[in-house]
């Protein structure tokens, strides 16, 4: 059996594959520990527990941040501080004996919506997350691309002046249009705001995000995910379609933009192809 798992600022998904095409059973979903010490002995009995007692030939998954993938570990990020250059791939291998990878969890999200989900495996890709912050992946032909430490879009200036948003903390993609800084700046959730043109304005500063996605990556599709995306309500993507139409001008034509289909199980079937083109 092949072991997945995904670690999110709150959440932690783990499930197994016996032929990393499909889960055995319901995956598991818990509540991340704060702690790594604690976080790691649960993930150890959690994993246990899915084995059933069957040998486990592989470990794969993603974490919330930027990761070390050399040495298998976490190396910043606000939502997990007590994982922070802890070895979570060493100790997974040296408890169960088996290869373990680890990547970013937004990677890993997009490599399997690539695969598995909304398409978009040929050529170069890009996937976004608009979720509780931004975040996003570059791929070329199916695989993760190269990067010296990771890929951050969410931390592109959109607006080094703020003149487009006063009361956003700062310039940022994130800033503006992440879920938690859209909830500190309105002091409501944002699927509590019904008002069609604030989400029509964020479709507008997604779109100014997208065009430098686009002219620094090239991607032929950009797919995009998480709860501000797919949500109820939700920034509209055909209003951002347009946006985006009247500001790229460099290229012929838009890239194809795509709504994620995976739901929250994006991670762990991205850990399926992470093990399959690792050949572990």
């Amino acid at each position: 059996m092949y072991i997945l798992f995904d670690i999110g600022g709150t959440k932690m998904r783990i499930a197994g594959s016996r032929d990393l095409s499909a889960f055995v059973g319901d995956p598991l979903i818990i509540e991340t520990p704060e702690d790594f010490e604690e976080g790691i002995r649960v993930l150890i009995d959690k994993i246990s527990i899915l084995a059933t007692g069957e040998s486990i030939e592989g470990i794969a998954g993603g974490i919330a941040g930027p990761v070390d993938q050399g040495r298998g570990m976490l190396l910043g990020g606000p939502n997990l501080k007590g994982w922070v250059g802890k070895p979570l791939a060493t100790r997974l291998a040296e408890h169960f004996g088996v290869s373990v990878k680890i990547a970013n969890d937004t990677a890993l999200v997009g490599l399997g919506e690539i695969h598995f989900g909304a398409g978009g495996m040929e050529g170069i890709s890009a996937y976004l997350t608009v979720s509780t912050g931004v975040g996003g992946c570059r791929f070329v032909d199916g695989e993760i691309d190269m990067a010296s430490v990771g890929f951050e879009p969410g931390h592109q200036i959109i607006d080094a002046g703020k003149g487009l948003c006063s009361q956003c903390e700062s310039g940022t993609l994130e800033s503006y249009i992440g879920g938690a800084a859209t909830q500190r700046r309105m002091k409501k959730r944002p699927y509590d705001i019904d008002d069609l043109g604030f989400w029509d304005e964020y479709a507008k500063w997604l779109a100014y995000g997208l065009n430098n996605v686009a002219v620094f990556w090239s991607p032929k599709t950009i797919v995009l995910g998480g709860s501000m995306i797919v949500g109820d309500p939700a920034i509209p993507l055909d209003h951002t379609k347009e946006c985006l139409k009247g500001i790229l001008k460099i290229f012929p034509e838009i890239p194809e933009i795509k709504k994620a289909e995976l739901s929250d199980l994006g991670g762990l079937y991205g850990g399926m192809i992470l093990i399959k083109q690792s050949g572990s």
